[in-house]
């Protein structure tokens, strides 16, 4: 008994020796502010905490920093106090001007080669990729939550108007029939939409293979010039305001304040970012059809492709070479299929690569949830050109405001459509200029 104790005590005082030789190293904290709220962002927390849980050396910390504006601008001020984050959220519009901020950047290939991390861009779907690499077709920001818009349905409103409930109208013409029929029936608005300019000028361009800018959209050069105010355009945006006076199309606001007015059953068809489907899924009382975004069935070469929205991580400079390396960690461990596919189903955000979209589609998600493939048919429907892979312009977040405004105007009846889109091109290239004189070296 004596010498059973004696061992105990013996083998008790190596493991402490042990312990205080070698204490537990502590996990390298990473600092990710973010924009997401509600269900996205309880979405967004569950990828940092698996990640976390599936290692011990690096900790993500995410930090909520309201929308896209205010998580940029207090990562631009946190930056000026050297208080940044490594990783911060920016939405898709701002590419131009995160890319200005060269001191500031840390681009996403550099950080994966520099710390041997199997990264390869051509994994990616090219509708992403072409949106956030350089001219030499380098990724500067890792593609996280990117969407599209599509079009949505209320098939009980389809069924008391007469309409059949498993055809989507295709075309803008199309459109305009079935919202008649709708609002003949007693529907209070025949078909909204979100995102006025991210929709009906900037993926209304890309689907008709329009530019909304020289110089390839931006992606040539800071000197490029807003230039979507051409005929088709013009003819679309008089057609809505048109429809506007009989509420067979009825503006609901900007960014996403329309969607309740499809979701409470007011109007029979939304066109919004196929990242809200889970929100119209849980919140709707109707059975829901899903479309590809419409197009005018008389241009050539309609459709294109839509380009997408959404956001990327961009890793900023000065922070500690330990949690950069935990940064590409992470970014490898979203690049995983299982990972990328776990996030589209769950969000609606498209597979940002084709193995996460190839392994959803094998998992039968696409099976068991019609109109979920529409998102990346839509972008990959065609290779993307000039005019539809994008847009990289300064100050481009000001200019959509400014293409907001215009469009309301016109929807209001207080200006053409040919004046509206005059006025805002004019605005516009006034911003870009403002952009271009304070970023000479780009």
């Amino acid at each position: 008994m004596v010498k059973s104790v004696l061992r105990f005590l013996q083998l008790a005082a190596v493991i402490a020796m042990v312990g205080v030789a070698s204490p537990a190293k502590a996990a390298t904290d990473i600092m990710w502010w973010h924009a997401m709220s509600g269900e996205l962002g309880r979405q967004l927390e569950k990828l940092a905490a698996d990640f976390n849980a599936s290692q011990s050396d690096y900790k993500i910390v995410p930090s909520y920093k309201g929308n896209y504006t205010e998580t940029v601008t207090a990562a631009i001020f946190a930056f000026r106090s050297r208080s940044q984050p490594a990783i911060v959220q920016v939405n898709e519009i701002a590419t131009a001007t995160m890319m200005a901020a060269r001191g500031a950047i840390y681009p996403v290939f550099e950080l994966m080669r520099d710390e041997h991390e199997l990264f390869s861009p051509s994994a990616y779907l090219p509708a992403v990729t072409g949106y956030y690499s350089d001219a030499a077709g380098n990724m500067l920001s890792f593609p996280f939550n990117a969407s599209t818009p599509i079009l949505y349905y209320n098939k009980d409103l389809f069924r008391a108007a007469g309409l059949d409930p498993e055809i989507a109208p295709k075309t803008w013409a199309e459109v305009g029939a079935v919202a008649k029929r709708l609002r003949a029936s007693g529907a209070a608005c025949g078909f909204t939409t979100s995102w006025p300019s991210w929709i009906n000028v900037e993926n209304f361009s890309a689907f008709h293979n329009l530019p909304i800018a020289s110089r390839a959209n931006g992606f040539e050069g800071l000197d490029a010039a807003l230039n979507f105010n051409n005929p088709l355009l013009v003819r679309h945006i008089a057609q809505l305001a048109e429809w506007q006076t009989t509420k067979m199309f009825d503006y609901g606001g900007r960014a996403t304040t329309a969607e309740p007015r499809f979701q409470n059953g007011e109007c029979g068809i939304f066109i919004g970012s196929s990242a809200t489907r889970a929100d119209i899924k849980a919140n709707s009382k109707f059975e829901v059809g899903y479309g590809m975004l419409p197009y005018w069935g008389d241009v050539v070469g309609a459709p294109q492709n839509t380009i997408i929205g959404g956001a990327t991580l961009w890793v900023l400079r000065g922070r500690p070479a330990a949690e950069y390396q935990g940064v590409a960690k992470f970014f490898g461990y979203l690049s995983k299929p299982e990972v990328q596919a776990a996030w589209h189903q769950n969000t609606g955000y498209l597979p940002v690569t084709r193995a996460a979209f190839d392994l959803t589609r094998a998992q039968g998600f696409y099976d068991r949830n019609p109109g979920a493939a529409i998102s990346i048919e839509q972008i990959t429907l065609k290779p993307p050109t000039e005019n539809s892979k994008g847009i990289r312009l300064g100050s481009f977040v000001l200019v959509r405001d400014v293409i907001d405004d215009e469009l309301e105007q016109a929807f209001a009846g207080k200006k053409t459509a040919q004046a509206a889109l005059d006025s805002a091109v004019e605005r516009g290239n006034r911003l870009l200029r403002q952009f271009e004189r304070a970023n000479p070296d780009r």
